[in-house]
């Protein structure tokens, strides 16, 4: 009797200990998830700021009223609507400066087409994606020699700082110089210029110049989010998913990017960078 009387104390000792450890493991996630305010607290502010370059046409830029206009923008705005959020305030900023920026609160998110990397992953979340990009080398009408990436040794590539195309251009042009660019504007400006020998840039934004060459990069772009704002993160994936669902997003495409690009199929081609 007093052998099964102590068995008896040493197994409810040792579950009570269990039972401690699995608290005090789970206790401190549990209660993170429960404090998330990262969506209720914009519903309730009834504003959200949203980060975007407003010099990218036609992603974000602004328009002939001087407010900004573009895929990027009306993507945003479509979000937060569905979201109960009634007003978004743009705020402009450098591709480069975006995961520091939403990191330190100058805004809520960012709604850029920023292709997923490894490296951005470790420090911001990204949504699903809701845009897609092809990249192309392009010249100037008066170009003979460029033809193709193999023809860019020794030559002068424009690409815009901190984006896809300057990491593709820095990872696969170690023979040519890269000059990468704050405003998406001046690159091209150098190029008609004659500063610089090719861009590295979407087929949209260069659409004005002749393009040579079709790049191996379809780069999927998704929004950014501060880590830690699971509540916001899965909002903002279920509003980009039911508008691809509803043919929103293919409207926004034909609307402002280009009338007829298949925004959606040609995602599901794209590919996130490691």
């Amino acid at each position: 009797m007093k052998r099964q009387a102590m068995k008896r104390r040493l197994l409810f000792r040792t579950a009570g200990a269990i039972a401690l450890a699995a608290a005090g493991l789970c206790g401190p996630s549990l209660a993170a998830a429960q404090a998330d305010d990262s969506l209720s607290r914009l519903q309730k502010a009834g504003v959200v700021k949203v980060a975007n370059t407003q010099e990218s046409p036609p992603w974000s830029y602004l328009g002939a009223d001087n407010l900004p206009a573009g895929y990027d923008v009306a993507v945003a705005r479509e979000i937060f609507r569905r979201l109960g959020v009634a007003k978004v305030d743009f705020v402009a900023d450098k591709f480069k400066h975006f995961i520091d920026g939403v990191n330190a609160k100058k805004y809520d998110v960012v709604v850029n087409s920023l292709a997923r990397t490894s490296e951005r992953a470790k420090v911001v979340d990204f949504t699903v994606p809701y845009t897609v990009q092809d990249f192309r080398l392009w010249v100037h009408e008066r170009n003979t020699d460029i033809q193709d990436a193999a023809t860019l040794k020794g030559k002068t590539v424009g690409v815009s700082a901190g984006t896809t195309n300057e990491m593709w251009a820095r990872n696969n042009l170690p023979s040519s110089e890269i000059k990468a660019y704050d405003g998406g504007g001046f690159v091209f400006n150098d190029l008609v210029n004659g500063r610089i020998d090719s861009i590295v840039d979407s087929y949209f934004n260069g659409y004005k110049m002749k393009t040579v060459n079709k790049l191996p990069i379809k780069s999927v772009g998704a929004a950014v989010v501060p880590k830690n704002s699971p509540a916001l993160l899965a909002a903002m994936d279920k509003a980009i998913g039911d508008m691809i669902a509803d043919g929103t997003l293919q409207k926004l495409a034909d609307q402002y990017v280009a009338p007829g690009f298949d925004m959606v199929g040609n995602m599901k081609k794209g590919s996130a960078w490691k």
